[in-house]
């Protein structure tokens, strides 16, 4: 007979999960941030024009979109198994409370204070409430269940796999808007920027310190890219000494 799993299995699932999660969304973040000048920098777009580059230009913006996409679903994957990513399976175990208790109890350390442990309780409960409250939006019956459903649907039936018959992908995300998915993009880095922090004690932004990076360095790819017909140099060329 298998044995039963304990709270401190559960914690290390969750540490896991974290860590996962943290590979995947700092993909998706690399992804979006370098495709969003593709999609809302006009002067970008004036310098590529209707030129030859502009070709290959629409391909790599097309694979970024897609390959955010991918990343940013498999942190959503569902597998009876156990065997994938599930940051679904975080909200049952953060809802449990002795888990959760014994992650206060770890920050705590090994004080007796009552005190101590009741401040280290007010502090992590709204993280733990949070990623509960953003996970559930997602899931059947809230308010984004149709937009993760929508862009799973496209993953299995047309980005990861591609089925011959009519399927079911474009008229799951018909109406999905790129403000939608937007949403659905910062509240997965959230959940993940707020996993991290409960359980590994993490304290950088997702949204903020390292999509800052990325986009600091699609800044300056992107102003050097133009095509054929733009004439000059880039704007920022400096000659090397």
């Amino acid at each position: 007979m298998a044995s039963s799993i304990t709270v401190a299995d559960e914690i290390e699932a969750l540490k896991t999960t974290a860590k996962a999660a943290q590979t995947e969304a700092v993909m998706a973040i690399a992804f979006h941030e370098t495709w969003k000048p593709t999609a809302y920098d006009k002067e970008l777009h004036r310098r590529m024009g209707f030129s030859y580059a502009t070709q290959a230009f629409q391909i790599v913006r097309l694979a970024l979109r897609r390959e955010m996409l991918l990343a940013l679903i498999r942190i959503w994957d569902k597998n009876k198994q156990g065997q994938s990513l599930q940051i679904t399976a975080v909200r049952e175990k953060l809802r449990d409370k002795a888990v959760f208790n014994a992650i206060v109890d770890h920050w705590a350390g090994s004080a007796s204070d009552l005190w101590t442990k009741d401040g280290m309780r007010k502090d992590l409960e709204p993280k733990r409430a949070r990623i509960i409250e953003l996970i559930q939006k997602y899931l059947e019956g809230g308010s984004g269940f149709s937009v993760v459903e929508g862009l799973r649907t496209l993953r299995h039936e047309r980005l990861a796999h591609y089925q011959l018959e009519e399927t079911k992908a474009e008229a799951a995300t018909a109406d999905t808007t790129d403000d939608e998915i937007e949403a659905f993009y910062e509240d997965t880095l959230e959940i993940v920027r707020l996993l991290l922090s409960l359980v590994w004690g993490d304290t950088f932004s997702l949204s903020g310190d390292v999509a800052g990076v990325y986009r600091h360095y699609a800044k300056f790819f992107w102003e050097n890219v133009s095509g054929e017909q733009a004439e000059g140099p880039p704007a920022n060329y400096r000659r090397m000494s």
